[in-house]
């Protein structure tokens, strides 16, 4: 059975702290708009898995409580920065399966100012569910009292300059097109256009990542409405309907692990599988794709996902992105929302936030960041530790 999003709505990001409201405030403001995008009422929806990593147990049954009382299945999702996408893997293999007709994933965070702890406990990252990763990193470039996270991607950046020569300005240049693309997003944390010689001006927050180049925190929430071609045709909710073509989850197997090194440690292998079974899947390759969302957390992941998504060879991303491929007048554009980079990264929010924004791309409703005759487009939604979701979309 054939599953569509049939309605998205979000929040707009925030910085941390800077809007007085609860993380069930965000999910009813999200939700509220998916069921209204969608033209359904929260009754007609039969199961919820909701998303989100730093509140307490049943915190999805707190927030979708806002939305009404119907006893309907609510599940609580958890799977680190690539929660959301998986709160919408759920909501796919309910319809799919014949289970449900009508499912309304979810995904919020209320999070702290400053840089994330990288799943650390009280500091022992032997306990750390992510210990395999910093070991790898701890043992190639040793191991700095600074934030974990930018650390080990940061030093991914460096593994790809020394093998690849990729180049410092390259990096930036992923940065600066997705502040760029920002300006026109209403729903983005950050709405500054920034040069490439701005963003290496800035706080480095590990060589050779600056400010401008990492995520920041965020709060927000996004919802989607996932149904079966069924409910679809007997609510008239096909100018609505953008189909899930095919979807994939990959965990860590050897590979990131074998060579020692953090560009695999950082789940390049996972998204390349993923990324491979999808195009199996659907049929469908990098080349009949339109528009992607990306998970660049920091600057450098955008870099290898290209090479996982098969965008271009491996080590040819630098140069890609250099050559404006992947912009408007490109060859595709990826991340026309600003990216978590500037749109910012509420984690249990962000891979239903790609989704949103691809929704809205496919149906051409994304007002001045438009991409023009977008009709197939490609979320990709990774977490340290580790998960990697690719979903594709097609109108």
């Amino acid at each position: 059975m054939k599953a569509y999003i049939v309605g998205v709505g979000m929040t707009k990001f925030e910085k941390p702290e800077t809007r007085d409201w609860q993380y069930w405030d965000m999910v009813k403001e999200a939700g509220t708009a998916a069921l209204a995008d969608a033209g359904i009422c929260y009754e007609q929806v039969q199961q919820v898995p909701v998303g989100y990593c730093f509140q307490a147990s049943t915190a999805g049954q707190r927030s979708v409580y806002e939305l009404g009382l119907t006893g309907v299945p609510v599940y609580n999702v958890n799977n680190n920065c690539a929660t959301g996408s998986t709160a919408l893997m759920m909501a796919r293999q309910f319809v799919e399966g014949g289970i449900s007709d009508c499912v309304l994933a979810l995904g919020f965070e209320k999070m702290a100012r400053g840089a994330l702890g990288g799943g650390s406990d009280g500091g022992d990252f032997a306990t750390s569910p992510v210990a395999r990763q910093y070991g790898i990193m701890a043992a190639a470039h040793g191991f700095e009292r600074t934030p974990p996270t930018a650390q080990i991607f940061g030093n991914a950046a460096r593994e790809h300059m020394e093998r690849y020569g990729t180049t410092e300005a390259q990096l930036a240049a992923v940065g600066a097109k997705n502040h760029r693309h920002s300006v026109n997003n209403p729903y983005a944390q950050f709405q500054d256009a920034y040069t490439v010689d701005e963003i290496l001006a800035a706080r480095t927050v590990r060589r050779p990542l600056t400010k401008l180049q990492c995520s920041p925190t965020s709060d927000g929430a996004a919802a989607a409405v996932v149904v079966s071609e069924r409910f679809a045709e007997r609510h008239a909710l096909g100018d609505r309907a953008v189909e899930i073509v095919a979807q994939a989850m990959t965990t860590d197997t050897a590979d990131s692990f074998a060579s020692g090194t953090c560009i695999d440690a950082v789940g390049q292998p996972m998204s390349r599988a993923a990324a491979q079974q999808v195009y199996e899947k659907s049929g469908l390759g990098a080349a009949d794709l339109d528009v992607i969302e990306l998970h660049d957390c920091f600057s450098v992941n955008e870099l290898l996902t290209y090479e996982a998504l098969g965008l271009c060879g491996e080590g040819e991303s630098g140069k890609l992105v250099e050559s404006g491929a992947t912009t408007y007048g490109g060859r595709w554009v990826v991340n026309p929302s600003g990216g978590l980079i500037s749109k910012g990264h509420p984690l249990g929010a962000t891979g239903i936030a790609q989704a949103a924004e691809l929704t809205w791309q496919l149906r051409g409703e994304a007002g001045a960041r438009q991409v023009p005759d977008a009709r197939v487009g490609l979320a990709h939604n990774i977490g340290l530790g580790g998960a990697a979701v690719v979903t594709l979309l097609r109108r």
